[in-house]
């Protein structure tokens, strides 16, 4: 974890950015057109992928379709970013075969979340980059969205801060620094044991769900535990657990019962309820970048900030 993650060159404006759907297919022609105007409303140039709208069930088109719009994004040196329309599922069935040697030649970002974390995890394990857990193109993006999205990718400062949102607790508290590493719990549990895992050793895991009952969330963490995860990160930051669709709340156990369980697991600070997630406000987390989480202040603060794309590949 003392190694250098590469940051890929800022996206300034008129910068051209894929938009491109990975795993699930996007609802209707609203997406793609908000997609292309959040893009806009940034300063990029929209560069939609040749399959953006396809669909193969709960795909966004075929694997080879999917893969196909991908790796022409990480191989077209006019791109200079790739920003992940949604998520949903699929990214998974695309590691193995994606150009991992055109972007460490190349590097570029890569934002999303919730099933983009999978293309975030394989891309750390195999090229040491750092990309951005952030909102997916098609999203509305509140102010709070907009304003971390832009610090990480355009003007490259620190995109996090203080914890002041109301739902913030502090499990564990503490002072850690190191590597931010995580995002969708599902997809860091699930790649647990293959060569694409997460990169935990001294890290800041960050984790985050949607439309998981507090039992399913359990059985996550205790997979984590098993894998020995806990024991070797720093600190722990939970974002939003949102529609978790509990069925009887009356006998489910307090979600913050379960987080506490995992806190208690780490040598470091805990905090939960931070802006990470499936929500309209949402910071943009840059995974690989340091960071310094202070829950007795509360803050996380990103202090790893400078572009360091070495020209040619490292």
């Amino acid at each position: 974890m003392n190694r250098t993650a590469v940051r890929p060159p800022l996206l300034a404006s008129g910068a051209r950015v894929a938009l491109v759907s990975p795993s699930g297919p996007v609802r209707d022609e609203g997406d793609v057109e908000r997609a292309m105007n959040n893009a806009r409303a940034m300063g990029w140039d929209p560069v939609p992928g040749t399959h953006v709208r396809a669909r193969a069930g709960y795909l966004a088109g075929t694997d080879h379709e999917r893969l196909a719009d991908l790796n022409l994004a990480i191989r077209d040196s006019r791109v200079d970013g790739i920003w992940c329309v949604r998520g949903g599922y699929g990214a998974i069935r695309l590691l193995a075969d994606l150009d991992y040697d055109a972007l460490r030649a190349h590097p570029k970002a890569l934002i999303g979340y919730s099933d983009v974390t999978a293309l975030h995890l394989a891309i750390r394990a195999r090229c040491d980059l750092v990309t951005f857990h952030g909102p997916t193109a098609r999203s509305p993006l509140a102010n709070l969205s907009r304003e971390s999205l832009a610090a990480a990718v355009v003007r490259g400062v620190n995109s996090c801060g203080a914890l002041a949102e109301p739902g913030t607790r502090v499990l564990r508290g503490g002072r850690a620094s190191g590597r931010l590493e995580g995002g969708n719990l599902a997809l860091v549990a699930s790649l647990v044991g293959t060569p694409f895992a997460a990169r935990l050793d001294d890290a800041i895991l960050v984790l985050e769900d949607v439309n998981e009952p507090v039992y399913r969330i359990d059985r996550m963490l205790r997979q984590l535990k098993l894998a020995g995860s806990f024991a070797r990160v720093r600190a722990l930051v939970f974002g939003a657990f949102t529609e978790r669709g509990d069925s009887d709340p009356t006998g489910d156990r307090p979600l913050d019962d379960v987080l506490g369980e995992a806190a208690q697991l780490v040598s470091g600070p805990c905090v939960a309820g931070v802006p990470v997630g499936h929500l309209d406000a949402q910071w943009t987390v840059p995974l690989g970048a340091m960071a310094t989480l202070d829950a007795d202040a509360q803050t996380l603060n990103v202090h790893d900030h400078a572009t360091v794309w070495p020209m040619g590949g490292k």
